[in-house]
């Protein structure tokens, strides 16, 4: 049997962690001299409020290895194999904290994967990869399957600013858009695991135009590519987007999903993205 694991950071919803009992591990926000446990001590809601009124920028921290053992405790009772997915490490110390833990544990099975991948789309694959072991599929066939989800993810997204990705380090092949931040509009992505700019446009409009248009051109429809928004501190944009390319795509349902504070800390508010997967083998 096959358990499932993952953090705050994969924005897996409430119902889906409940239907397929799978655990996730909160990252630490530090606001001022205090920290949080993220989706546990601080919901996004006191985030943003605590993000527009403090003069301080918030940090976080991966979750320490002593949350991951206690559900490897909880699980090492009924055996079979533990499958950990997480993001990128890269951007993220979260594979490195599974990793630690998982050294205490020699005789429980326990898979570490990295998906190279943050946010929604991140979500998709530990949902997809749950109801896969709920059918029975074994661990290296799903992490196989995983795997080939990874090399078929697009992210697009725009931020209101360059200035989080930058102080964070998170900023990878973007880094030269921030001395000209003012003039562009910077569609990003996520390549190698790592954020790096896709293209430039002038204005924030040509940009969400542009990048409505990518999506359109390399996702699946009829629901096939699995498509998801993110937003930060931006739902009206986040629904509009979401329910345009939904028509579009013929995926009635298009899962809008609120940025977790994690990830905020590192992009700022204002996020907006499209996360999907194109056609593949699996």
């Amino acid at each position: 049997m096959v358990k499932i694991i993952t953090d705050t950071t994969s924005c897996l919803s409430r119902e889906v962690a409940e239907r397929y009992s799978i655990p996730v591990i909160p990252q630490v926000v530090n606001l001022g001299e205090k920290s949080y446990l993220e989706g546990v001590e601080l919901d996004n809601a006191a985030f943003m409020n605590w993000l527009r009124t403090s003069k301080e920028l918030p940090k976080t921290a991966a979750p320490p290895p002593e949350l991951f053992s206690a559900e490897f405790e909880r699980l090492s009772a009924s055996g079979g194999t533990v499958l950990c997915i997480h993001p990128s490490a890269e951007v993220s110390g979260t594979v490195r904290s599974a990793t630690v833990a998982a050294q205490d544990f020699p005789n429980l099975d326990i898979r570490i994967v990295d998906t190279r991948l943050i946010g929604s789309p991140l979500g998709t694959m530990v949902e997809q990869a749950a109801r896969w072991a709920e059918e029975g599929v074994d661990a290296d066939t799903i992490i196989a399957r995983l795997q080939d989800m990874t090399s078929r993810c697009r992210v697009y997204f725009l931020v209101a600013t360059l200035e989080f990705l930058a102080r964070g380090g998170r900023i990878g092949g973007a880094a030269a858009l921030v001395g000209s931040m003012l003039q562009i509009k910077p569609i990003l992505t996520v390549r190698n695991g790592r954020v790096d700019q896709f293209e430039r446009e002038r204005t924030q409009k040509r940009a969400v135009a542009r990048l409505k248009q990518l999506v359109i051109e390399q996702c699946p429809c009829d629901g096939a590519g699995l498509l998801t928004i993110m937003h930060a501190g931006v739902p009206e944009e986040g629904q509009a987007l979401a329910d345009e390319l939904g028509e579009r795509l013929n995926q009635p349902v298009v899962p809008v999903y609120d940025v977790p504070p994690a990830i905020v800390t590192h992009a700022g508010p204002g996020i907006l993205a499209a996360a999907f997967f194109v056609e593949g083998k699996s």
